[in-house]
């Protein structure tokens, strides 16, 4: 029977084969070093039975939420489901961008960011069902208050039957990894659970989902609706049978690619030079102009970039070190979407990661 130990580093459980002394973690490449049993003190009755660790369920402290201050942590998922009939042309640039982004706009440390995409050589970095899950519980686990967490995902999104009613409009959202036809897509409610519900108090985390049907796919309680003059009201999107699905005190905003029954283009039509998710492009294109000052800036901007994309090219710095390549492609119809775990005034709420 295997052995279970903690990463060292990020905490993710690790199987030791027998007899090892270390073990490399395949998240965080962080070494951890097994100690021989026989060296460890003997432990005295009142340690024997120590107390089990608090439950990541409990109540938060009172108080407004600290600023981002302390570990910044990432997991981008960039699925092209190569040489298949599903296949994407821009995921992998999306992701490859997005961590560009995180690293050098945000400083987000380059070990501190997991990328899952087809191109890696490792078979724990490429955007498997059981891959992805990992990644996700890595993500959340240990955060502590001012911790700054990202999910990025650009690939096909989905929607399959609600069959426990807590969607408002019957059907769940779902995305797809490599293997989803033979393990099957992962579900809104599978999302919440793991990286929102968890959440504690002071943790803030961003997500990025560029895919189809991707309006609600963490579940969050609140849709802002906002119409093309930046005139919003928040939509109450809590299930009607009283099931919670917040957060346990942390902040969760998540950015989509489109409405629930929209779909999202994989396109050259906004860098001119090659295919990009159109909402991962948008989303990084408003950074780079200067208009993420704000929530609701952000989401204007980033509907404004894809109506647009007919008039003309706009590449900014980031993108054209990074991109090569590619055709000019049609006319968007998509509009990306913003939710959250509690409502607010999108125009007051600076945009901070």
């Amino acid at each position: 029977m295997l052995m279970v130990v903690n990463c060292s580093n990020c905490h993710a459980p690790l199987q030791l084969p027998p007899a090892a002394k270390s073990i490399r973690c395949v998240l965080c490449q962080a070494s951890t070093l097994i100690a021989d049993p026989r060296s460890l003190p003997i432990p005295s009755s009142s340690s024997a039975h120590p107390h089990p660790p608090l439950s990541p369920y409990n109540h938060a402290p009172p108080g407004p939420p600290p600023q981002v201050r302390g570990r910044k942590r990432a997991v981008i998922c960039g699925v092209s489901y190569k040489n298949t009939q599903y296949e994407l042309n821009g995921c992998i640039n999306d992701a490859n961008c997005m961590k560009f982004l995180l690293v050098h706009r945000f400083n987000f440390p380059e070990s501190s960011v997991i990328t899952l995409t087809e191109e890696e050589t490792d078979p724990y970095k490429r955007p498997t069902k059981r891959n992805i899950r990992m990644a996700l519980r890595w993500l959340v686990q240990g955060c502590q208050p001012g911790d700054s967490l990202v999910f990025h995902y650009s690939g096909h999104g989905s929607q399959q039957k609600d069959d426990n009613g807590d969607e408002v409009d019957g059907y769940d959202e779902t995305i797809c990894p490599t293997d989803f036809e033979s393990q099957g897509m992962i579900v809104d409610d599978e999302i919440n659970a793991t990286i929102v519900r968890p959440l504690p108090h002071g943790v803030k985390l961003h997500a990025i989902i560029d895919a189809c049907h991707s309006g609600t796919v963490l579940d969050l309680p609140f849709l802002c609706k906002m119409d093309r003059k930046g005139k919003y009201v928040w939509e109450d999107h809590r299930p009607r049978t009283g099931t919670w699905k917040g957060t346990n005190g942390g902040e969760v905003i998540s950015f989509s690619g489109c409405a629930d029954d929209q779909i999202s283009a994989d396109t050259s039509a906004l860098s001119k030079i090659t295919s990009t998710g159109a909402m991962t492009y948008s989303f990084i294109e408003a950074i780079e102009r200067g208009h993420a000052t704000t929530y609701g800036n952000m989401l204007n901007a980033m509907r404004s970039n894809i109506r647009n994309a007919d008039d003309g090219g706009f590449v900014t710095s980031l993108l054209t070190m990074l991109l090569a390549g590619g055709s000019l492609g049609g006319r968007l119809r998509q509009e990306p979407q913003l939710t959250a775990s509690e409502a607010y005034d999108v125009y007051k709420k600076p945009f901070a990661m």
